[in-house]
């Protein structure tokens, strides 16, 4: 063995012992410090070194592993591939490949590494349960083939509600039929691939579960998957299932759609039956569901929406200037961009708009209806929610008959002005206010920000279809098409009209990217 290759396999073997006791120094001194340094695996790809020590820090510790056998390939004096064949503890084979660079010290360090493990049987972050299928079709018809993500708040025969909370799942009584929505798309020829999981009791936008984990946002790698149909949507950015069913109260279908590059749809209060549906707070909670394309986002919308007949004149676009102050640069740019693409935009201040005022009356209206849904179950159960759930419904449990009166009378006061606003306009908004954030930040600012734009539609009661756009760095977002109620079919054929006539790109609306050499 020569000096090179001696050194070369000292590094191997010191980065696998750094990795089996989580020694994050030497795994940093290990790998290249340098912009272009990779490390992917079956989630994504992390580009930087600065986006590759971000994970480590809030990733669990690797799994304890042996290597069963090592293959180098030297390219040149200076670069070499190792693959090392791996044996998890837990058992499984894997695979692990590195590209090395010797510096002109000798010393060998990592620029690029893909990370391969057995896949689980039950990734427990985005499923309850799954099966192949869980639920059968009941019948043929326009969604056959089509395979759907359930979020656990549906009822689904033969199973109960857990709401992304293992006591009530263990607790729930088992359900005998299924909840309206999933019964029109089964019938519909659509299969149950499995119950996705939600934030407990959908009382969250970020997407993370204290007692399940977080589920993966694979098209962002690092960032949060947004809630509360957190699962659903990750089930349908995988390509696990092809529909992922949802709620959206204060944006749980719009926020996860636009974090993960996702069509999806709030639809208009009450145009879609609960039946079946574990309530948040009913005044605002809505059926919602999310796809990879707008073709088959409408397929869905004809089976559940009512058969409403089309507006008879085109009807103005505009877009709402106040609202769009409300998004991060880089969202505000990619919506300023796609708004130019269609080229009939005009643009709108309304007149005496606070949307952090009527984000107050919803929180608080919402809070109250959450309490009143929830408190049979959960008093002197506090202690089986996760620390920011159990906080946010003990505060709920706290607002008195009259801030609950009050909250609810300044609810109906606004959702009359937003509608007399919005006419018989669309309104086009961000779906989101930023791009998704990074694991492990504080998301209390954010999701401040979010419920001050998402509860312009909730307080309305109106339809919302968001569609997927990109940042200038790639990152999903989304714009949302906001119309007047009972328009949801109207927001779905130009969902698909958009994307046909070449305004709207997808799949993930992300760009092409020049290939990047380094050498």
């Amino acid at each position: 063995m020569s000096a090179h290759t001696e050194a070369l396999m000292d590094a191997f073997w010191a980065y696998e012992k750094a990795l089996g006791t989580n020694d994050l120094e030497t795994m940093d001194i290990l790998f290249d410090d340098s912009s272009d340094t990779l490390r992917g695996d079956a989630i994504g790809l992390l580009v930087g070194i600065d986006e590759i020590r971000r994970f480590r820090l809030i990733r669990p510790s690797a799994p304890q592993r042996r290597i069963l056998d090592t293959h180098v390939q030297h390219a040149g004096d200076n670069h070499a591939l190792i693959i090392a064949v791996t044996e998890l503890a837990g058992g499984g084979r894997g695979q692990q490949t590195q590209l090395w660079r010797r510096r002109p010290d000798n010393s060998w360090v990592v620029t690029a590494a893909h990370v391969s493990v057995p896949a689980p049987a039950l990734d427990t972050r985005i499923w309850r349960i799954v099966g192949n299928p869980l639920t059968a079709p009941a019948s043929s018809g326009p969604l056959d083939g089509h395979s759907i993500a359930v979020k656990d708040l549906y009822a689904v025969e033969g199973f109960s509600i857990g709401a992304g909370n293992p006591h009530r799942t263990a607790n729930a009584p088992v359900e005998t039929t299924n909840a309206w929505a999933v019964a029109r798309l089964l019938e519909a020829g659509a299969c149950i691939r499995g119950i996705a999981q939600t934030d407990e009791y959908a009382y969250s936008l970020a997407g993370s579960n204290t007692h399940y984990g977080t589920p993966p946002n694979p098209n962002a790698p690092g960032r949060i998957s947004g809630g509360s149909s957190s699962g659903s949507a990750t089930a349908v950015a995988l390509g696990h299932a092809s529909i992922g069913l949802g709620t959206d109260t204060g944006g749980s279908i719009r926020i996860p759609a636009s974090y993960q590059g996702l069509f999806g749809i709030r639809t208009t209060h009450a145009a879609i039956s609960t039946d079946g549906l574990l309530p948040l707070a009913p005044r605002f909670d809505t059926v919602g569901w999310m796809t990879r394309t707008p073709h088959l986002l409408r397929d869905v919308g004809h089976v559940l929406l009512p058969d409403t007949p089309p507006s008879a004149r085109a009807r103005e676009v505009v877009m709402i200037t106040d609202l769009l102050t409300l998004a991060s640069p880089e969202v505000a740019d990619a919506i300023e961009k796609f708004t130019t693409a269609w080229g009939h935009v005009t643009r709108e201040q309304w007149p005496s708009t606070d949307p952090h005022a009527w984000k107050q009356a919803f929180v608080t209206a919402q809070a109250a209806q959450a309490w009143e849904s929830n408190k049979q179950h959960l008093t002197n159960r506090m202690d089986t929610l996760g620390p920011d759930i159990r906080a946010r419904f003990e505060l709920a449990s706290q607002v008195t008959e009259a801030q609950a009166h009050a909250a609810h009378h300044e609810a109906d006061r606004l959702g009359g002005l937003i509608r007399d606003l919005v006419g018989d306009k669309i309104v086009v908004t961000p779906s989101a206010p930023t791009v998704a954030p990074l694991l492990g930040a504080d998301v209390s600012a954010v999701r401040d920000a979010t419920l001050s734009l998402t509860c312009v539609a909730g307080l309305a009661g109106l339809p919302v279809v968001s569609l997927p756009l990109a940042t200038a760095d790639g990152l999903p977002c989304g714009v949302a098409l906001v119309g007047p109620q009972g328009t949801d079919r109207e927001l779905l054929d130009l969902a698909v009209t958009l994307s046909d006539t070449g305004v709207l790109v997808y799949p993930l609306a992300l760009p092409a990217a020049p290939m990047t050499e380094t050498r």
